[in-house]
């Protein structure tokens, strides 16, 4: 699979991150070049994400950030000054033709992953312009329920187009659980398959008007994650994630995503050689 300059073949793990939501120029600026960094000195494919909209908030009077127009402008503009390939939400079929023309990953966010109208603008605008689709697994979803959604997209013309995320499924309230049998489970599907360590360790609602969240269990998972086979690691991260506006407890800190992609790089090297 192509995703700008990199090819996904199993061989490298690669590294989608970013801050949750675009809050202002500067920060994903700051992201997107530090990150890039760490990724070159790895030899770690990257794919910058941020959203332009934050469609599912807890509350209505959450910062939900720049809309489509600004937003996307905004990522195209990222995309070319670092040269790294960008991935950000799609909530509407109406995005999907605009988002693909200004950014290389078109991402279904996981409570949509079943929307089949949402599916097919997506699977046709990634083959339209070339480019690709992240499902998120739906926290409502067994893994294997995920070969339905591949399905679909292949239907649509995308087949070579996808990949899977695992971002955790629902256990009780205000919780998340992480099965790491997802990941070779999803792969049977030929997709590559991605593991996101900061949402899984997100307590939905979990802090009354916003989401909660564990960041400091989001290595760990990863660390997991990779060692079970995935082939991606998709993470949020900021400068200073208690002043994120949006899903800061589960962020990990910028600052210390270079050792977690250390770790995390030696892993899949030992896993993939054995």
């Amino acid at each position: 699979m192509r995703v700008g300059p990199h090819t996904l073949d199993g061989r490298n793990l690669f590294l989608i991150a970013g801050p949750c939501v675009l809050e202002n120029a500067d920060v994903p600026r700051v992201i997107a070049q530090r990150v890039k960094a760490a990724c070159a000195e790895l030899s770690i494919p990257y794919i910058f994400k941020a959203s332009f909209d934050k469609a599912n908030r807890t509350s209505g009077k959450s910062f939900r950030g720049p809309g489509i127009d600004e937003g996307l402008r905004q990522l195209e503009a990222i995309g070319k000054e670092f040269g790294v390939p960008v991935l950000a939400d799609v909530h509407l079929p109406d995005h999907c033709e605009p988002a693909a023309q200004a950014i290389d990953v078109l991402q279904i966010p996981a409570f949509l992953c079943r929307q089949t109208d949402l599916l097919e603008a997506a699977a046709n605008a990634a083959v339209k312009y070339g480019k690709t689709v992240n499902v998120k697994k739906g926290q409502f979803l067994a893994p294997w329920d995920m070969a339905q959604v591949v399905s679909k997209m292949n239907a649509f013309g995308a087949d070579g187009r996808v990949m899977l995320t695992e971002r955790g499924a629902s256990f009780g309230y205000n919780n998340l659980v992480s099965d790491m049998r997802s990941i070779p489970i999803m792969q049977r599907t030929g997709c590559p398959v991605v593991f996101d360590a900061t949402h899984s360790v997100q307590l939905p609602g979990g802090a009354g008007d916003k989401s909660g969240g564990q960041r400091e269990f989001a290595p760990v998972l990863a660390r997991a994650a990779v060692a079970a086979g995935a082939d991606g690691i998709f993470a949020e991260t900021h400068p200073e994630p208690d002043k994120a506006l949006s899903d800061g407890p589960n962020m990990i800190p910028l600052s210390e995503l270079p050792g977690v992609l250390k770790t995390l790089q030696s892993i899949f090297h030992t896993v993939r050689v054995a």
